[in-house]
């Protein structure tokens, strides 16, 4: 695959992303393939996982699909499991997979909505952080990267149960980094901004106007790329950002600055 736009080589690694059907997780899958990583795919929505796997191999690269919910102990240990049974190894994680605002009050959500947020957004992370460094361990090494967000920084009106579960997904990223530097497995996590993905879309063709104030909580004056989420993912995989760990990078223009 071409990588005229990737200035990272990572022949012969292996990257498991969770949440690739589409939007950011998709386009950091690609991101990997294009760097010359093998592909592990993984989603619920397995038409579109399938999908992203054709994209990889259509463009030369290697890439399988592995359906798993990562909120199922089972899933994700056969998650990893597959990867290293394919590919020999689990190099890169991107722990992606997750649900999004419930733009509520607090005080007006529901605790069924709770029980799925958390079990999805925070076990899930942790699940799949439990299974690959246990794998990374096995092999000496490896690199983490889970999708966190701006609300994992700031606090979050209207959406208090998605800014506690990315909040959590900080504090797991921090302590996986403190318990196993030594050991050669890096921990961080992306906290995006705003990002232009088909759910933002679709979110904006219903809401009219909606866009230029999305534009306006970004001093940088526009709404983030997938492309740009899934470049701080390669760097932090990437031997490039070995001396960072346990770190937060906001993806966000500027938005928790202000």
């Amino acid at each position: 695959m071409g990588k005229q736009d990737i200035p990272f080589d990572f022949s012969g690694k292996t990257a498991l992303v969770t949440g690739a059907a589409s939007g950011i997780g998709r386009d950091t899958a690609l991101a990997f393939a294009r760097a010359g990583a093998q592909v592990v795919v993984s989603d619920i929505a397995v038409a579109a996982g399938a999908d992203t796997v054709q994209q990889i191999i259509q463009a030369g690269g290697s890439a399988i699909f592995v359906r798993a919910d990562v909120a199922v102990a089972a899933d994700v240990e056969a998650m990893v499991a597959a990867t290293v049974a394919h590919y020999g190894r689990l190099d890169f994680a991107f722990n992606n997979a997750g649900v999004e605002l419930e733009n509520q009050r607090l005080a007006d959500s529901e605790e069924d909505l709770f029980d799925r947020m958390m079990a999805i957004n925070v076990k899930g992370v942790w699940l799949c952080m439990k299974h690959e460094i246990q794998q990374m361990l096995r092999q000496g090494g490896g690199r983490i990267v889970n999708t966190a967000s701006v609300a994992g920084l700031i606090g979050a009106p209207k959406h208090s149960i998605y800014a506690a579960t990315k909040h959590a997904v900080v504090g797991l990223t921090k302590s996986a980094a403190a318990e196993y530097g030594k050991k050669g497995i890096r921990v961080n996590a992306v906290c995006p901004g705003v990002i232009r993905t088909p759910m933002l879309e679709r979110a904006l063709e219903r809401e009219s106007g909606w866009e230029e104030g999305l534009k306006a909580l970004h001093p940088i004056g526009r709404i983030g790329e997938v492309g740009e989420v899934s470049a701080a993912v390669l760097w932090l995989c990437s031997e490039a950002s070995s001396f960072v760990t346990g770190h937060s990078l906001a993806v966000d223009g500027a938005m928790t600055v202000v």
